[in-house]
């Protein structure tokens, strides 16, 4: 008996750990921050970010610098050889102020991200396409680099040769950071997603600003 003892003790301790971690959920039930829209672009480096890991160092920085850098982050952006949705991780993903952006790759390209209206502003907070700080991506800058088809996968010759070009020569794929009005109807309704819209003039810093671009692109923590 008194073995028996301590292992009925360890069974039911156990058992009650197993239930509590059904009640919430699993270990993961609480909201962490997890995406967000770069909140400066690349400059006169234009569609040269130094590549993937270039990109994702970016990410890293700027989650770093609002104490986020315990996460690893990644850039959603697609190569000749990587398609974005498959380097984000498998969520769900929140923004800063802790709102659910997607639950998973499906959904986040099923069913998009809430944004808010062309260069609207957002009093009740339901644009969930924010920077790290939390601010919403002026008009100006709303095209954001992806290099991708609406599912995620490569826009194939529009990544900037894979984010290593400032050229007049090449082009990138850019999805919008908010809604376009229904009024604006060039390409189609159907086209302007968060992340795969049109793409740039060019992939100098003069040919993604002059469609309203700045070099500003999405950032998934993967863990």
């Amino acid at each position: 008996m008194s073995r028996l003892g301590p292992l009925l003790v360890s069974v039911f301790l156990f058992s009650l750990g197993a239930c509590s971690d059904d009640a919430t959920g699993g270990g993961s039930a609480e909201p962490r921050f997890s995406f967000f829209v770069t909140s400066v672009g690349s400059g006169a480096n234009g569609g040269n970010l130094g590549g993937l890991a270039g990109a994702d160092q970016t990410c890293q920085n700027l989650a770093a610098a609002v104490d986020a850098g315990d996460r690893t982050w990644r850039a959603y952006l697609s190569t000749s050889t990587l398609d974005a949705r498959d380097r984000i991780g498998t969520g769900p993903w929140y923004n800063v102020r802790l709102q659910e952006v997607a639950r998973d790759v499906e959904t986040l390209h099923e069913e998009e991200i809430p944004r808010v209206l062309w260069n609207a502003e957002d009093p009740e907070q339901e644009g969930l396409v924010i920077d790290e700080n939390g601010a919403l991506v002026p008009l100006s800058d709303h095209d954001i680099l992806t290099g991708s088809e609406m599912d995620g996968t490569v826009f194939e010759g529009k990544t900037c040769l894979d984010w290593t070009s400032a050229s007049e020569n090449d082009v990138a794929q850019v999805g919008h950071s908010d809604i376009t009005p229904p009024e604006f109807t060039i390409g189609g309704p159907d086209r302007f997603s968060w992340n795969s819209a049109h793409d740039t003039v060019s992939c100098t810093e003069e040919g993604l600003a002059e469609l309203s671009g700045a070099g500003r692109f999405y950032c998934f923590a993967i863990d």
